[in-house]
């Protein structure tokens, strides 16, 4: 990738290069006079952020980038990434983009693009932006207009994306259903207990008061400790935890056990297949899913494929393959038949709708697959060479590897968007997956931390 875009659009802390007001001023030029090029009668961009205290400084410098080159912005507001995938193209817009860091805390924040047709954009895409990002003032693009383009709230913002997902499950009542959310203090602390309510169901909602610094904060996908206790003390059917941006969920079912991703993939997969909808027989999943899954998918007679960690990797493979689910454990799956991207409240009312055509409990879902002890570790580093060429690395990755004898795996790679090294190990208890894991990640640590 280049200078800017990471795996998931431009990430970091908010003040420092390259999440500024100054630099959001130029990609919101940027983005614009890349998408003028495209032959329509109306330019505009899509613009929406989640609960974070610099969202809207960042907002408003994209907005008066856009502007500034006559193209107009319409402003959804805080309101969910996915939103703005669906909006972008519900309303012919040239492009979407998203004021978000996602998971990660308050302190970073983060520009993502989508393109008209709400997908991720491709990497020639991204460079020639960062090009003009990078580059002078008009870097070719001609003089901006004496004419300054308008920009206006999209009121129905909200409203016309609810309405998407309760089409995308036709005839689902939630009556007679208690449903817990934990909606982070995110970008879903609106939308997502509108939804529910909406099909029927008895809500509950925690972590719904978004103060600016609160999103994530010890909530949402990837800490669902206290949605899990609500969920076993009210007796509810089900728990929900999105992360901050919306496009992830993690769920709980009614004894308390956390379903990742994996477990979401393997009920949905089995969901499509019975119904005919599973195409090519195919779903996408990533390095990182557990080999349950891989067991799971075997004994359901549905073949998967793997690809690289990262929803666009995800997402290119399922368009190569013709596929029309795939995901990841961290929660971010794709329901192709409805949208392009990732959609945490999309996924968990997909699972509701499993449960309703079963006539089963989440838990009972829950147990078609079988989730072997998986440790993940995060280490900080300091540098990031390629992880081969670090003896130290490999010695310690390969004595595991050993050690485990076919009955588990290893995986060492940095994160796309954080600057850590993930050292992730698979085995047959969790002792012995604890022990490996942890010699690992303390060599990483010793030579790269």
């Amino acid at each position: 990738m280049g200078k800017l875009f990471g795996t998931d659009g431009i990430r970091g802390p908010v003040n420092r290069y390259p999440i500024t007001a100054e630099m959001a001023f130029r990609i919101g030029r940027a983005a614009a006079l890349f998408f003028l090029q495209r032959e329509q009668p109306a330019h505009r961009i899509v613009l929406g952020r989640d609960t974070r205290e610099s969202g809207e400084m960042l907002e408003r410098a994209l907005m008066e980038g856009i502007c500034s080159t006559g193209m107009d912005a319409l402003l959804a507001g805080i309101i969910p990434t996915p939103a703005v995938a669906f909006l972008t193209s519900d309303k012919q817009a040239d492009c979407g983009i998203v004021v978000s860091a996602s998971h990660n805390p308050y302190q970073d924040n983060g520009i993502k693009i989508f393109s008209a047709e709400g997908t991720k954009l491709p990497d020639d895409a991204e460079e020639t932006i960062e090009g003009l990002i990078l580059g002078d003032r008009e870097n070719g693009a001609g003089p901006l207009p004496d004419s300054p383009g308008m920009a206006r709230s999209l009121d129905d913002a909200r409203s016309c994306y609810e309405s998407f997902l309760r089409g995308t499950v036709p005839g689902l009542s939630l009556a007679g259903r208690k449903i817990i959310l934990d909606c982070s203090n995110g970008a879903t602390y609106r939308v997502a207990p509108e939804v529910f309510a909406a099909l029927g169901a008895e809500v509950t909602v925690l972590f719904a008061r978004p103060d600016g610094k609160n999103i994530n904060d010890g909530c949402g996908s990837q800490h669902p400790g206290t949605l899990a206790g609500r969920v076993v003390k009210e007796k509810a059917d089900a728990g929900f935890a999105f992360d901050g941006d919306g496009d992830r969920v993690i769920a709980v079912d009614e004894t308390g056990r956390v379903l990742t991703g994996d477990t979401l993939l393997a009920i949905s997969a089995r969901r499509l297949r019975e119904e005919g909808r599973l195409a090519n027989n195919l779903v996408v999943r990533t390095v990182m899913s557990n080999i349950g899954l891989t067991l799971a998918f075997r004994e359901m007679g549905i073949d998967s494929i793997m690809t690289d960690v990262g929803d666009r990797y995800v997402f290119a493979a399922m368009k190569e393959r013709a596929a029309v689910l795939g995901g990841e454990d961290s929660g971010h799956l794709i329901f192709l038949e409805h949208l392009s991207s990732g959609d945490g409240i999309l996924t968990a009312l997909q699972v509701l709708a499993a449960m309703d055509r079963a006539g089963a409990s989440l838990s009972e879902l829950g147990r078609l697959m079988t989730v072997y002890p998986q440790v993940l570790l995060n280490v900080e580093t300091r540098s990031r060479p390629d992880l081969e060429t670090v003896p130290e690395v490999m010695a310690a990755v390969r004595e595991a590897e050993a050690a485990l004898n076919g009955r588990g795996r290893v995986l060492v790679r940095y994160s796309g968007t954080q600057n850590l090294c993930r050292v992730m190990v698979e085995g047959p208890t969790r002792e012995e997956t604890e022990t490996h894991a942890g010699r690992i990640a303390g060599v990483v640590r010793e030579v790269l931390g």
